[in-house]
């Protein structure tokens, strides 16, 4: 049975939750909101480092959407772990624990991508779950396969 467009829906979904939680970084809306305007290091209730963070989850977010539409060269060959189960799970795990922060709207977006990342790795032992042609190949991207 082929999973080709299913592994791909999910990591589109993965890459837009991976946006969102980058997104929510900058904004301290949450079950612990405080805002303490330009003092200690704070901008408007949100740190330095939520703002980089943040930044990066965003960056990631659409490089990991992008992927299932056109892969560039240089990924394939700096990237290799987006392209097996293993690494992709792995990734999806490290970011889903980035995103983790003491607000529901990171706690979301954080579980589900660390959720996803889990059974990544799972499917890594199932061998009778092929990957999708897109990591399986580094030139193939959304409507790359053969008809």
């Amino acid at each position: 049975m082929d999973f080709s467009d299913i592994f791909r829906m999910v990591n589109l979904a993965v890459g837009v939750f991976m946006v969102l939680g980058g997104i929510a970084q900058f904004f301290p809306i949450g079950l612990k909101t405080k805002f303490v305007l330009l003092t200690c290091g704070f901008l408007w209730g949100i740190h330095r480092k939520e703002v980089i963070v943040g930044i990066y989850l965003i960056l990631f977010g659409a490089a990991t959407a992008g992927l299932e539409f056109q892969i560039p060269p240089p990924v394939a060959k700096y990237a290799s772990f987006m392209f097996s189960f293993l690494g992709r799970g792995v990734f999806y795990v490290f970011i889903g624990t980035v995103i983790l922060a003491n607000r529901w709207v990171q706690y979301v977006p954080g579980t589900i991508i660390g959720i996803v990342g889990i059974a990544y790795i799972v499917l890594e032992f199932i061998p009778s779950i092929e990957p999708p042609a897109n990591m399986r190949d580094a030139d193939a991207g959304w409507g790359a396969e053969q008809v």
